[in-house]
């Protein structure tokens, strides 16, 4: 049985592409466990976030409409956002933990400032990798239930979202046409139906 750290690539050489504020979009070189050198692999570092499966009273799920770029496609997701950090940076680990916002923190803020619904029955679910393969940064997953709708929306410059309720079933339709096609998301839902 092999060991584990034979599966380790190390890193020969790394050039940062575009290193600011925003993202850290690294070139890099690893040599693999047989020896042989491979390159160029691409990377990027950017920050943690919350992904939040909030229900109303009635049970409907909380979503947002939104434009989304990569795809560049309108499309239903949940509410989601990224930890606030002090530091001034939006990627990467930050070894002070006083300089990032805490998750569940950050989901209520990005509830509130999304859809303006505030809950008291939080439960988290789950921090995974959001791309294993070329990204650092991690999915950190909550339920909300009850949700009620205390305020409007405050949303930030860049943001410009519709809020929208919708059942399970139409959820399950909006995955099947792909207008629901962001991955954690649907990750989120079905651990919902764990609960």
């Amino acid at each position: 049985m092999q060991n584990d750290k034979d599966l380790v690539w190390e890193e020969v050489s790394c050039e940062h592409i575009v290193e600011d504020e925003y993202i850290d979009f690294r070139r890099s070189a690893y040599r693999f466990p047989d020896g042989t050198v491979f390159e160029p692999y691409y990377s990027y570092s950017r920050r943690d976030y919350v992904v939040i499966v909030a229900t109303d009273e009635d049970g409907k799920f909380i979503c947002v409409k939104q434009y989304r770029q990569g795809i560049k496609r309108v499309t239903v997701e949940f509410c989601a956002g990224g930890l606030e950090r002090l530091d001034g940076k939006e990627y990467g680990s930050c070894n002070n933990p006083a300089q990032v916002e805490a998750a569940l923190d950050a989901a209520k803020r990005e509830l509130l400032e999304e859809t303006g619904y505030e809950s008291d029955d939080w439960k988290f679910l789950l921090k995974i990798p959001s791309n294993a393969t070329m990204a650092d940064n991690y999915a950190n997953i909550f339920m909300a239930k009850n949700c009620k709708k205390v305020a409007g929306q405050n949303l930030d410059d860049t943001e410009f979202l519709n809020v929208e309720l919708h059942n399970r079933q139409e959820i399950d339709e909006l995955i099947q046409s792909g207008d629901f096609p962001q991955a954690s998301h649907v990750l989120a839902l079905l651990l919902t139906d764990k609960e």
